[in-house]
């Protein structure tokens, strides 16, 4: 478990590193799973290798979550008068999103000849 946490972290800090050395207008965490994807292509027993944590980290993916919400709820107060655009903001660019991700799957679906069964 050790290793394959250690490997994780090493990608997303290799990421990082070519993200800020390179000035690549990347995420180093991004440029970091790219790298991991290309790391699991070229060599396959490292999926043996960093399966079982990673599995175990994605269970406890919402733990990660947590203090962000702690932060937002902790500067509510700071928020004030901002709350409600802020929320109009979230809720607005969810749909949109929803939407724009519709409407894409849409459009593959019909320039691939896709059919409903």
């Amino acid at each position: 478990m050790l290793h394959a946490l250690v490997l994780i972290l090493m990608c997303q800090l290799l990421g990082e590193a070519l993200a800020r050395g390179l000035g690549l207008p990347l995420p180093g965490p991004v440029l970091g799973m790219v790298l991991m994807l290309g790391l699991l292509v070229a060599v396959p027993r490292v999926v043996a290798v960093i399966r079982e944590t990673a599995t175990g980290i994605l269970a406890h993916l919402s733990l990660l979550f947590v203090p962000a919400g702690v932060g937002v709820v902790g500067h509510f107060a700071t928020l004030g008068d901002k709350a409600v655009a802020i929320l109009v903001a979230v809720v607005a660019s969810t749909v949109l999103a929803i939407a724009a991700g519709a409407l894409t799957f849409a459009a593959v679906a019909r320039l691939t000849g896709a059919q409903d069964d």
